[in-house]
């Protein structure tokens, strides 16, 4: 590291025209900047300046040596600008995972309407709910609902929603609900108790058997539409399907579900990361509030 700063000292030597200058425009004492340069021609056994009361020479050695010293000074603030960009302007690659319900209805308009403001962002959106592990899959965020066990991860509360138990219109108005088929996604199980409540808040349970299950919401949610049966489906996604899927229970709710953002960083969140999170919520604010 002594050397790399050697390097830099003696490059601004040479540019500037002299060590007084070049400790005036790096803020250092002359007899800094003039150890420096002693020390660097001690290490490499070369004498880089010929050195008299008025002026300075670069030996052979020394304009040669210079040459080198200059690109590694431009490298080094190519890097120092590149960095301080990506604080200032949101840019580069971002890896985001989120279940399916909700990549395509806010995730993914979300990232979207950002691309258009900063187009220097490079987003990889998976979609699935499987939960990827953040650190061995490299992800930068991710969208979960519920609250995450895991005591090493960072994580914020970022929006709710409520799920809804529908089905096709005659199958709720005509049909025999406590006798329809429930189509499941896999990580409800088989025994499915869901508590409702009226506007009283009196609690109502609703108990049933999953008789078909699928680990892709898309496939529970063409099942219900197809009028298989009953299932849950997030409130964001119901202007979508309505009218042809209704409530079983239009008067009944059931409990809020909280969605988190989840990163890897301790500190000094990514500006990509944050204006994404801030673009989630806010996405899922505008449809809590219809």
């Amino acid at each position: 590291m002594n050397q790399l700063r050697h390097m830099s000292i003696f490059a601004h030597i040479v540019e500037t025209g002299s060590i007084t200058n070049a400790a005036q425009a790096l803020q250092l004492s002359k007899s800094v900047v003039s150890q420096h340069l002693k020390l660097l021609e001690q290490e490499l056994g070369v004498l880089l300046i010929k050195r008299t009361t008025r002026k300075h020479i670069l030996t052979n050695e020394g304009e040669a040596f210079y040459q080198s010293c200059r690109e590694m000074n431009k490298i080094a603030d190519i890097a120092w600008k590149q960095a301080k960009n990506s604080v200032e302007v949101p840019q580069g690659n971002i890896k985001i995972t989120a279940p399916n319900a909700l990549m395509d209805v806010v995730i993914a308009p979300a990232v979207g309407d950002l691309l258009k403001k900063y187009p220097l962002l490079k987003p990889e959106l998976i979609s699935g709910d499987d939960h990827l592990n953040l650190m061995s899959d490299n992800i930068d965020l991710a969208i979960r609902v519920g609250r995450s066990q895991t005591s090493n991860i960072k994580q914020r509360r970022i929006g709710q929603f409520r799920d809804v138990l529908c089905g096709r219109h005659n199958l709720v108005t005509q049909g025999d609900i406590n006798n329809a088929m429930y189509i499941a996604n896999t990580w409800q199980g088989k025994r499915i108790s869901h508590e409702f409540s009226d506007n009283q808040g009196k609690l109502i349970v609703f108990e049933a058997t999953a008789q078909c299950r699928s680990n892709s919401f898309y496939s529970c949610l063409a099942l219900i539409k197809e009028g298989a049966g009953i299932g849950l489906i997030p409130d964001f996604q119901l202007s979508s399907v309505e009218p042809a899927l209704v409530e079983v229970f239009p008067h009944l709710t059931l409990p809020i579900n909280h969605i988190y953002a989840l990163y890897p960083y301790e500190k000094h969140l990514p500006l990509s990361v944050k204006v994404c999170i801030e673009a989630i919520a806010n996405k899922l604010d505008k449809f809590s509030k219809r």
